[in-house]
């Protein structure tokens, strides 16, 4: 009986010393509105399998990320875009964890929707709208239709800006057009406005099942400038526009960022980890608002995370 107890205790004790330790603090990310309800749906899961932490996930805009970050109220900055090299100066350390797309944005009550979608738009010619060059409907729909257009663009620091005007070989600043912030404030305007044109983020532009946001409309990019929106341009469900953004053959394609103040390391790097396994990007797709990254690309995010 002694020696059996004996082998009990002995095996309990390797169980315990085998076990990781238990998981315990506070994380608090902000930032990208396009990464938030991700990041939220990936602190929930987390919280839940450890107990012990709790993580605070606010949105505000890529800019606010960054920020936040610098200024240490946050430990992870949430970024829609590329990190520039004075971020890189400062020690940030960008880890790619998603990808996605902005699109331009029409209400579903623009009178010229049905030529929009036919049509579809030239880059040549958002480069004219934002410039302040086009004031009315008649140079984007290329006939005389008498209709003032209202152009919006976001006030807010933030990747979907960025990368709008990045496309448009542009900074955030030189988009001309009413400002307003966030994504939901620019989809409700655009939406209740017939007139109105806007961008967005893949995030926000589809409903929970799919289909395109009710009261807007996706406006085709017109990539080859042929004056036609070919069927693989033209987006009516996110499963269509996922497609055409994982096979490159969409324009304004972005990768999607946490930010940290050098290497990630104990908690942070634990919750980044959890999130580009495969628990995390099957939670990503449920989510349905970003993308995945492959599990190569994956891994190689990984790797650079062990490197010393």
């Amino acid at each position: 009986i002694f020696i059996l107890l004996l082998g009990l205790l002995f095996s309990k004790g390797s169980l315990s010393f085998s076990q990781k330790p238990r998981l315990e603090g506070t994380i608090s990310l902000s930032g990208a509105w396009a990464i938030y309800p991700t990041a939220v749906a990936w602190a929930e899961i987390f919280q839940k399998k450890h107990p012990g932490v709790k993580i605070e996930v606010s949105a505000g805009g890529a800019g606010k990320g960054v920020a936040d970050l610098l200024a240490g109220f946050v430990d992870i900055g949430m970024v829609s875009r590329e990190p520039n090299p004075s971020e890189l100066k400062r020690g940030i350390f960008p880890v790619y964890i998603l990808h996605d797309a902005v699109f331009p944005i029409v209400s579903d009550k623009n009178p010229f929707l049905e030529e929009l979608i036919r049509k579809g738009v030239r880059r040549e010619i958002f480069i004219d709208l934002y410039d302040g060059k086009i004031k009315s409907w008649d140079d984007l729909i290329g006939r005389k239709v008498g209709k003032p257009i209202h152009v919006y663009t976001r006030s807010d620091s933030c990747g979907a800006a960025e990368s709008w005007a990045r496309y448009l070989g542009k900074k955030q600043e030189d988009l001309k057009g009413v400002g307003i912030y966030g994504d939901p404030g620019i989809l409700t305007s655009v939406s209740r406005d017939p007139l109105g044109i806007g961008y967005s983020n893949f995030s926000y532009v589809f409903e929970r099942n799919g289909s395109v946001l009710k009261g807007i409309k996706l406006v085709p990019i017109d990539s080859n400038g042929n004056g036609f929106a070919e069927r693989e341009e033209v987006y009516k469900s996110r499963e269509e526009a996922s497609k055409a953004i994982n096979q490159n053959k969409y324009p304004v394609r972005r990768k999607n960022y946490f930010f940290v103040r050098g290497k990630p390391e104990g908690l942070v790097k634990e919750f980044i980890i959890f999130a580009l396994s495969d628990e995390g990007t099957k939670i990503v797709e449920e989510v349905g608002t970003s993308l995945p990254l492959t599990k190569e690309e994956r891994e190689r995010v990984l790797k650079l995370l062990e490197q010393k």
